[in-house]
């Protein structure tokens, strides 16, 4: 028998969670990293592009750098929920800025080639394969349950704080240094991330005992978040939108080149999506629910959006209409994000959690080729349609009629559940955050 959950309370205040002093130790490096990761992400569309100048091409190496997620994500997840999360991130961290610094000191000698792009793009899939999920459930370690929602919308505010810092300091560093040196500045941003975690207060943390070894613990995570339907109807959407809407990595580039004319103006479409990103995470940040259907109601606003830069006329629209898709985008991720997070018990978190990175980020492997195939040879607003009617798609799965309502299920605060003292066999719903 379960305890009920907890009466609702006061929506969070809007920092509530920069209250914790590891979190904002935490915070501080992840955002110096981040803003180093978007340099590179405009730096190697950037570098395809003129390696090759085909939007095939681009979709396909923006694939290599997701396959892996795509291919491991679920293993990955089971290997954080056995191992202490703060140093799998150090590991993964590490490793990822290595893979930054070979790939920038082979454009600074001039002798890159595109399947050495490829080659370091699968490497860097590799450890973001196992550094997503370790990154995402350790920030419930640092703030503690009750704050789980707060800090995850702040985290997603910070992406998109360096979704528009990052694309403008890698236009200086293309027009003046080189873009060999947008890899080597993200090298060192990592540098960051792994101070924090080193000088973390480690005594005030909330740390989730590992799960033992025990046969069948994979087949076990899949069976139970596809028992619980704020789990998997969230993963679904994610998946579907992930795979079509996300892929602003290949779409936004060809925009900017064969419809406005140069490649470019990415930066600007790129970093208007940066801030209404951060507009729609201070919004969301001030609320307090999740649930399947506020996700719905997003995805809807998203494929508005979506389809109004597809139709923009020129540059200028297309760049306000950015602002409107970066605030549906946090909204989405965000709300999706906390209501997985919270609907799944500390065991199996590590595992759900990687089954969202795998429908986010693995998606991208599927979704990209094809987007970029077809704003290559169509058009990129035809592109840029599919993923308005891929959101419009995932509106359909999260307000499907449901047998039976559950509570987490529904628009309810992000409030964390008492933990029971007892659990009726074999019940998946049982859950304590």
């Amino acid at each position: 028998m379960t305890s009920p959950a907890i009466p609702p309370g006061p929506r969070p205040q809007l920092f509530a969670a920069l209250a914790v002093p590891n979190f904002r130790r935490y915070v501080a490096g992840q955002s110096v990293s981040l803003i180093g990761t978007w340099v590179e992400t405009v730096a190697q569309a950037l570098l395809v592009l003129r390696l090759t100048h085909s939007g095939t091409v681009l979709g396909l190496t923006t694939a290599a750098r997701y396959l892996p997620v795509l291919a491991f994500s679920s293993y990955a997840g089971l290997l954080v929920d056995r191992f202490p999360r703060r140093r799998v991130l150090l590991v993964t961290q590490l490793g990822l800025g290595l893979v930054s610094l070979a790939l920038g000191l082979l454009v600074l000698a001039g002798s890159v080639r595109l399947w050495q792009v490829v080659g370091l793009a699968l490497a860097f899939g590799t450890f973001s394969a196992v550094d997503n999920p370790a990154r995402q459930t350790f920030t419930a370690e640092v703030v503690g349950p009750g704050l789980v929602r707060n800090a995850v919308v702040l985290n997603s505010t910070l992406v998109n704080v360096a979704r528009v810092a990052g694309p403008t300091v890698a236009a200086v560093l293309v027009s003046t240094a080189g873009i060999g040196w947008c890899f080597v500045a993200n090298a060192v941003s990592f540098g960051f991330v792994i101070a924090s975690l080193l000088f973390l207060n480690r005594a005030e943390l909330h740390p989730v005992p590992p799960v033992p070894r025990a046969p069948g613990e994979l087949r076990a995570g899949f069976r139970y978040a596809a028992s619980v339907p704020a789990i998997i109807r969230p993963l679904l959407m994610m998946a579907l939108v992930g795979t079509f809407t996300f892929e602003f990595e290949v779409s936004l580039p060809l925009l900017a080149q064969r419809t406005f004319g140069s490649a470019d103006h990415y930066s600007w479409l790129i970093g208007a999506l940066g801030v209404g990103a951060v507009l729609g995470g201070l919004y969301a940040a001030r609320g307090g629910r999740t649930g399947v259907r506020r996700l719905s109601r997003a995805s809807a606003v998203y494929a508005v959006a979506v389809g109004l830069v597809a139709v923009a006329p020129v540059l200028g629209a297309a760049v306000l209409a950015c602002v409107a898709v970066g605030a549906a985008s946090v909204t989405f991720l965000t709300t999706g994000n906390a209501t997985v997070q919270l609907a799944a018990e500390p065991s199996y978190r590590g595992r759900v959690t990687a089954l969202w990175s795998l429908a986010l980020v693995g998606s991208t492997a599927v979704g990209a080729p094809v987007i970029g195939a077809l704003g290559q040879h169509t058009s990129p607003r035809y592109a840029l349609a599919l993923g308005a009617l891929a959101c419009l798609a995932a509106v359909l799965i999260g307000r499907w009629p449901a047998r039976v309502a559950r509570p987490r299920d529904r628009d309810v605060p992000a409030q964390p559940v008492v933990q029971p003292t007892m659990r009726r066999a074999n019940s998946p719903y049982s859950r304590a955050t």
